[in-house]
């Protein structure tokens, strides 16, 4: 039986890393065994396309090969760790996936509907179950991070993440029955109640 995909989604700075590790240690407490991942990144490939798209030195990529970059990892994560591990009947979550690329290359850099037409294939049918999206202002977590841990894309101006933010709540719109949207505002908490009770609904069983 195929495993469940489940997707974390939201700007930079909005506590994804920290609800990622509550609920993998939930669904092994349970007796699962999650895959935990990321993107850009997840492979040896694209763990090399992500050097190069979050050095901060590589300032000039253009809006057009940022995308194709993603894109390219993308295929590769899903070909060589997802869509096995969820054949294997795994459950598999993904720090960021398709909505990223939507909000910062589509919203963000203004590529709008050129962003699918290049991930369609990369996606390669794969779709998430659920994705858990963590909102939050980027007024309110520009200081989380000094400057000196930013990444090319937490470089970014403030204009530009505020793109970002608005194709999160586009998407989020668009894709309700999918998306869980929560305000990273909540405490660690009750924003790791309201996944694992999402969670639950969706395997069917008690984490």
């Amino acid at each position: 039986m195929r495993g469940l995909f489940i997707t974390f989604e939201g700007p930079d700075a909005s506590g994804k890393t920290t609800q990622i590790d509550i609920l993998k240690k939930r669904l092994e407490n349970s007796g699962m065994d999650p895959l935990v991942t990321r993107e850009p990144g997840g492979t040896f490939v694209g763990e090399k396309i992500r050097e190069i798209l979050l050095d901060k030195n590589n300032a000039g990529i253009t809006p057009v090969a940022e995308m194709l970059l993603y894109a390219a990892s993308r295929a590769q994560h899903v070909s060589e760790v997802i869509k096995p591990a969820l054949e294997s009947g795994r459950t598999v979550i993904s720090d960021r996936f398709y909505d990223s690329s939507e909000a910062y290359q589509g919203y963000g850099r203004g590529l709008g509907k050129m962003v699918w037409r290049v991930n369609e294939p990369a996606v390669d049918g794969i779709w998430p179950d659920l994705t858990i999206m963590l909102m939050a202002d980027p007024d309110d977590v520009k200081g989380r991070r000094a400057d000196s841990e930013k990444d090319r894309m937490d470089s970014e101006s403030l204009a530009f993440q505020q793109r970002v933010k608005k194709g999160f709540e586009a998407v989020a719109e668009r894709d309700s029955d999918r998306i869980l949207r929560i305000d990273a505002g909540k405490s660690i908490e009750e924003i790791a109640d309201e996944i694992a009770a999402a969670v639950e609904r969706l395997a069917g069983r008690k984490i």
